[in-house]
Protein backbone atom coordinates (compact mmCIF):
# COMPACT_ATOMS: atom_id res chain seq x y z
CA UNK A 1 0.00 0.00 0.00
CA UNK A 2 1.93 3.04 -1.27
CA UNK A 3 -0.06 5.47 0.91
CA UNK A 4 0.96 3.64 4.10
CA UNK A 5 4.59 3.38 3.02
CA UNK A 6 4.64 7.10 2.28
CA UNK A 7 3.17 7.88 5.70
CA UNK A 8 5.67 5.60 7.47
CA UNK A 9 8.52 7.37 5.69
CA UNK A 10 7.16 10.75 6.75
CA UNK A 11 6.82 9.58 10.37
CA UNK A 12 10.37 8.19 10.39
CA UNK A 13 11.58 11.60 9.16
CA UNK A 14 9.48 13.51 11.74
CA UNK A 15 11.15 16.32 13.69
CA UNK A 16 8.06 17.82 15.41
CA UNK A 17 9.39 17.69 18.97
CA UNK A 18 13.12 17.61 18.23
CA UNK A 19 13.84 20.42 20.69
CA UNK A 20 12.48 18.30 23.56
CA UNK A 21 14.33 15.05 22.83
CA UNK A 22 17.65 14.57 24.68
CA UNK A 23 18.93 11.99 22.18
CA UNK A 24 17.33 13.60 19.15
CA UNK A 25 14.50 12.31 16.98
CA UNK A 26 14.62 8.68 15.92
CA UNK A 27 11.05 7.43 15.41
CA UNK A 28 10.56 3.71 15.98
CA UNK A 29 7.51 1.84 14.68
CA UNK A 30 6.51 -0.74 12.12
CA UNK A 31 3.27 -1.52 10.37
CA UNK A 32 1.69 -3.13 7.35
CA UNK A 33 -1.80 -2.85 5.90
CA UNK A 34 -2.21 -6.61 6.41
CA UNK A 35 -1.45 -6.63 10.16
CA UNK A 36 -4.22 -8.08 12.33
CA UNK A 37 -2.65 -7.38 15.73
CA UNK A 38 -1.70 -3.87 16.86
CA UNK A 39 0.54 -3.24 19.86
CA UNK A 40 0.43 0.29 21.27
CA UNK A 41 3.04 0.93 23.94
CA UNK A 42 4.48 4.06 25.51
CA UNK A 43 7.71 5.21 23.85
CA UNK A 44 11.10 3.68 23.04
CA UNK A 45 13.70 3.41 25.77
CA UNK A 46 17.39 4.08 25.19
CA UNK A 47 18.14 0.56 23.94
CA UNK A 48 15.31 0.68 21.40
CA UNK A 49 16.36 4.21 20.42
CA UNK A 50 19.83 2.84 19.62
CA UNK A 51 18.70 -0.30 17.77
CA UNK A 52 15.53 1.11 16.14
CA UNK A 53 13.89 -2.27 16.81
CA UNK A 54 10.62 -1.95 18.77
CA UNK A 55 10.55 -3.74 22.13
CA UNK A 56 14.22 -4.75 21.73
CA UNK A 57 14.81 -4.90 25.49
CA UNK A 58 13.81 -6.76 28.67
CA UNK A 59 10.28 -5.35 28.46
CA UNK A 60 9.98 -6.77 24.96
CA UNK A 61 11.12 -10.22 26.08
CA UNK A 62 8.43 -10.30 28.74
CA UNK A 63 5.80 -8.96 26.31
CA UNK A 64 6.65 -11.69 23.80
CA UNK A 65 6.30 -14.28 26.60
CA UNK A 66 2.88 -12.89 27.51
CA UNK A 67 1.82 -13.09 23.86
CA UNK A 68 3.31 -16.55 23.31
CA UNK A 69 5.25 -15.28 20.28
CA UNK A 70 8.81 -15.88 19.17
CA UNK A 71 10.68 -12.87 17.76
CA UNK A 72 10.14 -13.97 14.12
CA UNK A 73 6.35 -13.74 14.43
CA UNK A 74 6.39 -10.72 16.76
CA UNK A 75 8.50 -8.70 14.30
CA UNK A 76 6.55 -9.80 11.21
CA UNK A 77 5.03 -6.44 10.24
CA UNK A 78 2.66 -8.23 7.85
CA UNK A 79 0.97 -9.68 10.95
CA UNK A 80 1.86 -7.39 13.87
CA UNK A 81 1.88 -3.58 13.81
CA UNK A 82 3.82 -1.81 16.57
CA UNK A 83 2.93 1.83 17.08
CA UNK A 84 3.90 3.53 20.35
CA UNK A 85 2.15 6.57 21.78
CA UNK A 86 5.43 8.45 21.34
CA UNK A 87 7.74 7.39 18.51
CA UNK A 88 10.99 8.71 20.02
CA UNK A 89 12.82 8.30 23.33
CA UNK A 90 11.42 11.10 25.53
CA UNK A 91 14.24 11.33 28.08
CA UNK A 92 14.78 10.31 31.68
CA UNK A 93 12.59 11.41 34.58
CA UNK A 94 12.84 11.00 38.35
CA UNK A 95 11.44 7.46 38.43
CA UNK A 96 12.10 6.19 34.91
CA UNK A 97 11.59 7.47 31.41
CA UNK A 98 9.49 10.57 30.84
CA UNK A 99 5.97 10.19 29.43
CA UNK A 100 5.65 9.85 25.66
CA UNK A 101 5.66 13.18 23.86
CA UNK A 102 2.03 14.13 23.05
CA UNK A 103 2.83 15.41 19.56
CA UNK A 104 3.09 11.92 18.02
CA UNK A 105 -0.40 10.66 18.77
CA UNK A 106 -2.01 14.03 18.08
CA UNK A 107 -0.25 14.48 14.74
CA UNK A 108 0.11 10.97 13.34
CA UNK A 109 -2.10 8.30 14.94
CA UNK A 110 -5.42 9.04 13.23
CA UNK A 111 -3.87 8.95 9.75
CA UNK A 112 -1.83 5.88 10.55
CA UNK A 113 -4.66 3.86 12.09
CA UNK A 114 -6.90 4.65 9.11
CA UNK A 115 -4.42 2.80 6.88
CA UNK A 116 -4.49 -0.38 9.01
CA UNK A 117 -7.86 -1.84 7.93
CA UNK A 118 -7.28 -5.43 9.07
CA UNK A 119 -6.53 -4.80 12.75
CA UNK A 120 -8.72 -7.12 14.81
CA UNK A 121 -7.17 -6.66 18.26
CA UNK A 122 -5.26 -3.73 19.75
CA UNK A 123 -3.12 -4.34 22.83
CA UNK A 124 -2.96 -1.22 25.00
CA UNK A 125 0.29 -1.52 26.92
CA UNK A 126 0.37 0.89 29.84
CA UNK A 127 -1.82 3.73 31.06
CA UNK A 128 -0.93 6.25 28.33
CA UNK A 129 -2.24 3.97 25.58
CA UNK A 130 -5.26 2.96 27.66
CA UNK A 131 -6.29 6.53 28.42
CA UNK A 132 -5.85 7.58 24.78
CA UNK A 133 -7.76 4.70 23.18
CA UNK A 134 -10.33 3.94 25.87
CA UNK A 135 -11.10 7.53 26.82
CA UNK A 136 -13.90 7.75 29.38
CA UNK A 137 -14.31 3.97 29.45
CA UNK A 138 -10.85 3.57 31.03
CA UNK A 139 -11.05 2.95 34.77
CA UNK A 140 -9.42 5.39 37.24
CA UNK A 141 -6.32 3.21 37.63
CA UNK A 142 -4.34 0.94 35.35
CA UNK A 143 -4.97 -1.97 37.72
CA UNK A 144 -8.74 -1.53 37.49
CA UNK A 145 -8.62 -1.19 33.70
CA UNK A 146 -6.46 -4.30 33.29
CA UNK A 147 -8.56 -6.26 35.81
CA UNK A 148 -11.60 -5.59 33.63
CA UNK A 149 -9.82 -6.48 30.38
CA UNK A 150 -12.66 -8.72 29.19
CA UNK A 151 -15.01 -5.70 29.01
CA UNK A 152 -12.88 -4.10 26.29
CA UNK A 153 -12.79 -7.14 24.00
CA UNK A 154 -12.96 -7.88 21.14
CA UNK A 155 -11.42 -4.58 20.01
CA UNK A 156 -8.95 -3.83 22.82
CA UNK A 157 -7.04 -5.64 25.53
CA UNK A 158 -5.38 -3.45 28.18
CA UNK A 159 -2.09 -4.69 29.63
CA UNK A 160 0.33 -3.45 32.28
CA UNK A 161 3.72 -2.40 31.05
CA UNK A 162 6.04 -5.44 30.96
CA UNK A 163 8.98 -3.45 32.31
CA UNK A 164 11.21 -5.05 34.95
CA UNK A 165 10.21 -2.02 37.06
CA UNK A 166 6.72 -3.56 37.27
CA UNK A 167 7.81 -6.65 39.21
CA UNK A 168 6.05 -5.30 42.30
CA UNK A 169 2.79 -4.82 40.38
CA UNK A 170 2.96 -8.35 38.97
CA UNK A 171 3.60 -9.83 42.43
CA UNK A 172 0.64 -7.91 43.88
CA UNK A 173 -1.63 -8.91 41.02
CA UNK A 174 -0.98 -12.63 40.34
CA UNK A 175 -4.39 -12.91 38.66
CA UNK A 176 -2.92 -11.16 35.61
CA UNK A 177 -0.38 -13.83 34.67
CA UNK A 178 -2.65 -16.63 35.94
CA UNK A 179 -5.80 -15.62 34.04
CA UNK A 180 -5.35 -12.73 31.63
CA UNK A 181 -2.12 -13.96 30.01
CA UNK A 182 -3.50 -17.37 28.96
CA UNK A 183 -6.56 -15.63 27.47
CA UNK A 184 -4.26 -13.18 25.69
CA UNK A 185 -2.21 -16.03 24.23
CA UNK A 186 -5.36 -17.65 22.86
CA UNK A 187 -6.46 -14.42 21.22
CA UNK A 188 -3.04 -13.80 19.69
CA UNK A 189 -2.82 -17.39 18.40
CA UNK A 190 -6.01 -16.79 16.41
CA UNK A 191 -4.48 -13.75 14.68
CA UNK A 192 -0.76 -14.40 14.27
CA UNK A 193 0.72 -17.34 12.39
CA UNK A 194 3.79 -18.51 14.26
CA UNK A 195 6.80 -18.72 11.96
Amino acid sequence: MPELEDLLQRIRACRLCEAHLPLGPRPVLHASATAKLLIVGQAPGTKVHASRIPWDDQSGRRLRQWLGLEPAAFYDAAQVAIIPMGFCYPGKGKSGDLPPRPECAAHWHQSLLALLPDIQLTLLVGKYAQDYFLGRTARPTLTETVANWHEYLPRYMPLPHPSPRNQFWLRRNPWFEAGAVPALQQLVAQLVVKT
